[in-house]
């Protein structure tokens, strides 16, 4: 039996914004390293420079207004979302207990914890997406004109603005590419690729394996809600291509930025 785990208009959100972040990525580390031969090439995909900039300008206006759709379509369509509870992404007092019975059953300390719905990391890595847009757009949004910007601001503001852009972008590609994806697709549980995000359906050996307390509520009356319209196999095929091409593009892009941090600092 599977579950419905994700909405269609949940999926395209989210693969609206992996590709807009990858895009993003690209420019952004080209236009950054724009001096040595891998910028170079990056570059060469957008036609060189310029169009490097016109991308990385267009996309980061793409992202923030993903975002606020996002936002506007919650506040529509699921306010009670916004409640804490077993089917919010609000932050609950029992994410904090299960992290530490995760990190206790990481350590062979004690069994894996009952999880719910969402989990505490699926949590951190959704809110993520919300500071991290907001410092790297509203910085960017500063440097897209920093001339006329400075109109209106000191110039001071402007190096905090390129700093706290560089900076982020580089813990966030850190983060979404060495620490989601890993947890996403590497897991035993999940590995090669957790296709939830994909159909929207999540086997019930699935939800039994981590989730517990999301189990004991679909198993109660009314609680289950079936999902009958799973992908056909070659569909799921050319998503799990699709799926290892970013996730092996991220982790390039994150060793070769970290290779040239290693060498010449951030």
């Amino acid at each position: 039996m599977n579950i419905r785990r994700f909405t269609l208009t949940q999926r395209v959100f989210h693969a609206l914004m992996a590709f807009c972040f990858m895009a993003q990525s690209i420019t952004g580390l080209a236009r950054l390293y724009a001096e040595n031969a891998w910028g170079a090439r990056l570059a060469a995909l957008f036609g060189g420079q310029e169009g490097v900039l016109a991308a990385h300008k267009a996309g980061g206006i793409v992202m923030v207004v993903l975002l606020l759709a996002h936002v506007v379509h919650v506040l529509v369509t699921s306010p009670r979302g916004l409640i804490p509870g077993p089917d919010s992404m609000m932050p609950r007092i029992r994410d904090v207990s299960d992290f530490f019975k995760h990190v206790g059953w990481m350590l062979g300390m004690n069994k894996h914890p009952s999880l719910d719905r969402f989990a505490y990391w699926e949590k951190f890595d959704y809110w993520a997406v919300f500071w991290g847009v907001a410092i790297i757009g509203g910085s960017g949004l500063l440097l897209v004109d920093p001339v006329a910007s400075a109109r209106y601001v000191p110039g001071w503001w402007l190096n905090i603005a390129l700093a706290l852009h560089h900076d982020e972008a580089f813990l966030a590609m850190g983060y979404i590419f060495l620490i989601h994806f890993t947890v996403a697709h590497l897991r035993r549980s999940r590995f090669p690729m957790d296709m939830a995000m994909v159909d929207g359906c999540i086997p019930m050996e699935e939800v039994r394996l981590e989730r517990g307390d999301w189990e004991a509520r679909l198993e109660a009356p009314g609680g289950a809600g079936a999902c009958t319209a799973r992908m056909a196999p070659a569909g799921r095929s050319l998503a799990l291509i699709a799926g290892w091409a970013v996730v092996l593009c991220g982790w390039l892009l994150a060793f070769w930025a970290l290779g040239e941090v290693f060498r010449h600092g951030l």
